[in-house]
This record gives C-alpha cells, sequence and structure tokens, in this order.
C-alpha cells in the first residue's frame, strides 16, 4: 500500500496551480452517517436538564431520541451527516463528489437521499426496509444556543449498520481522494469498511483524508487514529481541541510540532482564530474570513473540510485552499442549517481564489 508524507502533493492534481482533475474522476468520495438534521434553538438551563454537554455529539437510542424530541421548541429539518455536508459542500463549489451511506426506505431517509442528490453529489444506496420506531434512517437533533454552539443527540439508526456491502467500488476506484468521517469509527463493520476504502483509495492512487470528528472520538479511539497516521492517512482534519488530545498535549503549539513529525498534511481549524495547515515547509497561519453574524456553528468543520479539499483537488497551494475552507465555513455560520445556503464558487471568486 502506498502512502505519502507531506513533502509530496495530497493528491495527483495539485502540482500545478490550476490543474483540474482528471476526465470523468471524482474529486471526492466520502463516507459517513447519512443523517438528517432536526434543529431547534435552546438555552444552557435546557442542556443541563437534558444532561448533554454543551458543544458535543452524544449518541442515543431511539427511546432517549424521543423524549429529547419531546422536549424541543419549534424545529427545522435539514439533511445533515458531518461527510454528507462536506460533500455537498464540494458540490456547490463545482467539484466532483460521491457520498456513501445507509438510509432506510423512510421519509427521512427519502428526503436526505432527494437532497443530497438534488445538489449533483452521486449517492446509489440499497435502502434497509423500515420499520417504524424500530428500523429508521439516522437523525441528528441539533440544540443551537443563543452563542450559536451546536449540541447534538444523534440517533444513528440504520446508519450505525454501515459496512462492506455499502461500499461503491466504482466510487472509489475514480476519486482522488476517498474521505473518512471519524464518527464511523465508532462502529464496528463501518470500520472495516473503512479500512478497506483504504485499501482501495491506495491500489488506486488516491489519498486518504480522515477527520477525528469530535473529542469523544479522540477519546474512544486515540490509539487507532495515531496508527492510522502511519502510513494510512495523506491528510488529516482537526479542530484545536481534538489535535491536542490525539497528542496528549498541553497547547496548541504542542500539537503542531506533534503532527508535524508525522508527515501527513494537517489541517488544524480554531474557530474564530483562522486554521493552521502543517506541511512540510513548516506551519502556515491562516487566518479566519469574514463574518458578519454568527448564527449556527452546525457544519462549520465540514464546510471547512470542503473548500480545502476541494482546492487541493483543483489546483490551489495547502494554503490557499485553507482560505477557500474558511470561505466555506463562514458562510455556513451565518445562518441556520449544516449545508450552505450562498453561492460558494460566487464567494471563492470574490475572495480571489478562482478567476
Amino acid at each position: 500500500m502506498p502512502s505519502h508524507s507531506h513533502d509530496d502533493p495530497p493528491t495527483p492534481d495539485t502540482s500545478a496551480p490550476g490543474a483540474g482533475p482528471p476526465a470523468n474522476r471524482l474529486d471526492v468520495v466520502c463516507l459517513g452517517n447519512a443523517l438528517v438534521d432536526v434543529l431547534a434553538s435552546a438555552k444552557d438551563a435546557d442542556l443541563m436538564e437534558l444532561d448533554l454537554v454543551k458543544g458535543t455529539m452524544a449518541l442515543v437510542d431511539h427511546e432517549r431520541s424521543a423524549a429529547i424530541y419531546d422536549r424541543m421548541g419549534a424545529t427545522t429539518e435539514a439533511s445533515g451527516g458531518s461527510a454528507a455536508n462536506t460533500a455537498a459542500g464540494v458540490a456547490a463549489l463545482g467539484g466532483r463528489a460521491a457520498f456513501l451511506g445507509r438510509v432506510a426506505d423512510d421519509l427521512f431517509g427519502q428526503a436526505f437521499t432527494h437532497d443530497i442528490r438534488s445538489i449533483g453529489v452521486a449517492f446509489d444506496p440499497i435502502p434497509t426496509a423500515a420499520v417504524p420506531g424500530k428500523v429508521v434512517s439516522g437523525h441528528c437533533l441539533v440544540l443551537v444556543t443563543e452563542d450559536a454552539e451546536r449540541t447534538m443527540a444523534t440517533h444513528l439508526g440504520v446508519a450505525s449498520e454501515f459496512g462492506a456491502v455499502d461500499l461503491h467500488d466504482g466510487h472509489l476506484t475514480s476519486t482522488q481522494v476517498v474521505y473518512l468521517e471519524g464518527y464511523l469509527w465508532e462502529q464496528g463493520p463501518a470500520k472495516a469498511a473503512m479500512r478497506e476504502a483504504i485499501e482501495t483509495a491506495h491500489l488506486n492512487d488516491a489519498a486518504v483524508a480522515l477527520t477525528v470528528s469530535d473529542p469523544f472520538c479522540v477519546q474512544n479511539h486515540k490509539a487507532e487514529f495515531l496508527e492510522l497516521l502511519n502510513g494510512d492517512l495523506e491528510l488529516l482534519f482537526a479542530n484545536e481541541e481534538e489535535a491536542m488530545m490525539l497528542f496528549g498535549v498541553s497547547s496548541f503549539d504542542a500539537a503542531v510540532d506533534a503532527v508535524a513529525e508525522t508527515g501527513v498534511l494537517a489541517v488544524l481549524t480554531r474557530g474564530a482564530q483562522g486554521s493552521v495547515v502543517v506541511t512540510a515547509g513548516g506551519p502556515l497561519a491562516v487566518p479566519a474570513a469574514p463574518v458578519g453574524a454568527v448564527v449556527d456553528t452546525t457544519g462549520a468543520g465540514d464546510l471547512f473540510a470542503a473548500g480545502f479539499l476541494y482546492g487541493i483537488t483543483n489546483g490551489l497551494s495547502p494554503e490557499d485552499a485553507a482560505r477557500l475552507g474558511g470561505v466555506c465555513a463562514a458562510e455556513v455560520i451565518s445562518h441556520v442549517g449544516a449545508r450552505p445556503l450562498a453561492d460558494l464558487r460566487a464567494l471563492a471568486v470574490e475572495a480571489g481564489l478562482f478567476g
């Protein structure tokens, strides 16, 4: 299995500015939980009463999901899921993206499938037969507090059964990057499927990217994530807290030094402080894109990853790809929901990233 260091381009098409992807080749294939987000406003006191930790994601069963839903106020439904949001962002920029995930043939599953296809993402699932209250598509209850922070309670439903049967060889063998959602590492069959996807990607000269997704994923799978950095990954996405947890250090600078030693191209996000791209030439600090009012931070990391992945597969340097990620993140936090509403390509042109 070939591996790359961050001395090398993370994908075949980043060697020359403006270089496009090969004909009929996807930019990114994203593997993740197929979820429909159910969003509502909440107060900090509500989170405490529901025993939810602010700013994190908790996995819940059907009964607990129903109990939390009953306590929520007026809701808005929107297709989501971390890696699916990233695929949506790539497509919104004009890229070619596919998503691999599992849904049931219920209303949530039908809505998810319609929504992701309607924005140009390839998604070809074999839906699982639904049983109301028992076998359902995944959904995520998102409670958004006044400071725009989001706290999530996720019932994975059939998304938790994602496995090798859900891999689409035609997509995996014709892409520049395979992007793995760390949340999937919580599920045994999904973990095995992702290892298979890694092998397929490398056999077909694709780079593999991982987002560690959440502090609890790092806490539960730290050793395995660190192992993946030793030859299985070309690209790592993490936020500041996750990076420090992953490497067991007490400062962000120490985390940057630790990830640099792995030789993997890494993108470490810091919210309003922007991001740091760790390359062979050293760390590059990239300021956050300007944003008016921060309304809902749901999907900020997902859309940042979309911008970065589109950038590096379409001729941008890692630094400019991070700038594009910042533009995409700024758009999605300016409104409720984890999918872009504005024209991301136009925003990228306005920022001087594309002609």
